[in-house]
């Protein structure tokens, strides 16, 4: 009999240990975490000048002039360049946006038109400094762009203006 009770009481102490066991098994735990988002600044682009090749002549050979971001100009094939240069200026842009953010920068890809009534010559070519990313230092960076123009033989005297302005874009990175 007395082996019969420790067997009982054996079996109660497992029962009461299994079933603390099962009560176990519905439980879980929990942590907790917060939401946050910070909003910057919107970047934003606004032209400050417009490219111009300044003045040129041109022999019947034709050829182009590559003006760079920095201002400077240097020519090919029938392309003369007189002794007053005229105004010449790489198109220059102010981008503004977050402090010490990086920006990428895309340039247009085709040609653009420029035109003196019925005579066009072609810009395209783009390029800038900076290149391809900018670094907004102080919130603010300058942005000049740069091109080459075709220039056909024997192109006719005038103005040349682009009816439609070309379009630089910026994006944060």
């Amino acid at each position: 009999m007395k082996k019969l009770f420790k067997n009982i009481g054996l079996l109660f102490f497992l029962g009461g240990f299994t079933s603390t066991l099962f009560a176990q098994e519905g439980v879980g735990v929990s942590a907790t975490a917060t939401a946050s988002a910070t909003i910057v600044e919107p970047i934003s682009i606004s032209r400050t000048v417009d490219m111009d090749f300044g003045y040129l002549a041109v022999a019947s050979s034709g050829g182009t002039i590559v003006l760079t971001p920095e201002s400077t100009r240097t020519v090919t094939g029938g392309i003369i360049l007189p002794a007053s240069a005229g105004t010449v200026t790489a198109a220059s842009f102010t981008v503004t946006g977050a402090e010490s953010y990086t920006y990428s920068i895309t340039l247009p890809i085709g040609d653009v038109t420029i035109a003196n009534g019925e005579n066009i010559m072609t810009v395209n070519n783009f390029t800038s400094t900076p290149s391809f990313t900018g670094t907004l230092s102080g919130g603010t960076q300058v942005l000049n762009i740069g091109a080459t123009l075709n220039v056909l033989g024997n192109q006719s005297s005038g103005t040349y203006v682009s009816a439609d302005p070309f379009t630089v874009m910026v994006n944060y990175n």
